[in-house]
């Protein structure tokens, strides 16, 4: 027996078979080397054994395992095999790539996962919430889906002047303090702390619920909308390897957070606690604290939007379009003011049709913009010549799905008709 180690070097990349020195039988150190040869074009491989190492043509490879029966032969080669393949896969997730530089400066930059497969923006509540803010705020800023995490471990975060913040919350304060913006300015204190309260609810107690559902009870649904970038042939390999990664980081989460500690009824029976509470606050207000937009609205849009469009045939998706319509109604109408490249499947808005069946639906890919600002008005009243009728609109332009519209009104023209 003598001690292998297989390095193959390829375009100034390193990649080595074992993460350990690995005992073989003395005619194996050949055959992995020359697997590793052949595996990886214009590399040349190295065997140390003791002192030193003799070069084996490619046809000795059988006649290096010695007198073995043919089956442990194929079964070394098939475990060499299996070995490059590996590195080739950790070669794929671990290897640093040069990547371009970016330059933060006046601009923001926002990291975020890769979007989805599935025309939604993100299977992230806080990174949907992060760009949905910014919108809403009309804030230009760039996306970056390198998928690098930031210092603190947490996604989404943001570069701005050459300032790296991560969190949400802690965020938005810097943009506030930075550049002046503020979505709560017509909120008073009572109010602001509803609203802190109510982000809280949701974020620390809903959002497990959710997370529950999209990466434990709802895998196989959110593996398919699961986009990455770099897997080449091990594509759906590596998305059931992240998935299934995933899922045991939320069940360790959870178990560490208290909620995951209880049955799979009760996480449901929480979650719908939840979104009832929701229901009720927004009530048939246009936005969750009245009239105009606040901060708020964009952590539950971030996070009711999983329930709309990642989670089909899910129990937070039958309730949302079900029982709780108004919390569809305030999905759609921001989508449609904040997401015009959003286009959704069911933009005709019938909620639970039989006549749709799953092999008939199609997603767009979600359309990305280098830079993206919004270019209208932000106060509803300076849309009043811009807006064009479309189906979902009524006769003074709102949309249906806007909750102050006069619905008196509308009925009284219907019958004028």
């Amino acid at each position: 027996m003598a001690k292998t180690q297989v390095t193959v070097y390829c375009d100034k990349s390193v990649f080595i078979s074992s993460a350990k020195t690995r005992r073989f039988p003395d005619g194996q150190n050949n055959v992995i080397r020359d697997l590793a040869r052949a595996l990886v074009p214009g590399s040349r491989g190295a065997v140390s054994r003791g002192s030193s190492a003799r070069p084996q043509d490619y046809g000795g490879i059988m006649a290096g395992l010695g007198s073995d029966p043919w089956w442990k032969k194929t079964l070394y080669l098939t475990g060499g095999a299996l070995l490059a393949a590996a590195a080739y896969l950790l070669h794929e997730l671990l290897v640093i790539r040069k990547q371009q530089e970016i330059d933060s400066k006046d601009a923001i930059i926002l990291h975020q996962f890769a979007r989805p497969n599935n025309g939604v923006p993100s299977l992230s509540p806080f990174c949907l919430k992060m760009e949905t803010y910014l919108r809403m705020a009309d804030l230009p800023y760039q996306n970056y889906f390198g998928g690098k995490l930031s210092a603190q471990g947490k996604m989404p975060w943001i570069e701005y002047n050459h300032e790296k913040v991560s969190g949400t919350e802690f965020i938005i304060d810097f943009l506030e303090e930075k550049l002046g913006v503020n979505l709560n300015k017509n909120l008073g204190p009572h109010e602001r702390a509803i609203s802190r309260a109510v982000t809280k609810m949701v974020e620390e107690h809903f959002y497990w619920t959710l997370a529950y559902c999209q990466w434990v009870d709802n895998l196989n649904e959110t593996r398919k909308m699961l986009s990455l970038s770099g897997g080449g042939p091990f594509s759906n390999l590596l998305r059931w390897v992240v998935c299934h990664i995933t899922k045991g980081i939320v069940k360790r989460e959870m178990h560490g957070h208290g909620i995951g500690r209880f049955s799979e009824e009760e996480i449901y029976m929480l979650m719908e606690k939840d979104m009832r509470s929701l229901a009720g606050l927004l009530g048939d207000k246009k936005y969750i604290m009245g009239p105009k937009l606040s901060t708020l609205d964009a952590t539950v849009f971030g996070h009711l939007a999983q329930a709309m469009w990642t989670l089909p045939g899910t129990r937070p998706e039958r309730l949302i379009k079900g029982e709780l319509i108004n919390l569809a109604m305030y999905c759609e109408r921001i989508r449609r003011k904040f997401w015009p490249e959003w286009h959704h499947d069911d933009d005709n808005t019938i909620y639970e049709s039989e006549e749709s069946s799953d092999g008939s639906k199609t997603h767009t890919p979600l359309l990305d913009f280098s830079f993206y600002s919004r270019t209208e008005t932000f106060e509803d009243e300076g849309a009043e010549n811009s807006f064009s009728r479309t189906p979902d609109t009524d006769f003074t332009g709102h949309s249906l799905f806007d909750s102050d519209v006069d619905m008196d009104d509308y009925t009284d023209h219907e019958q004028c008709k």
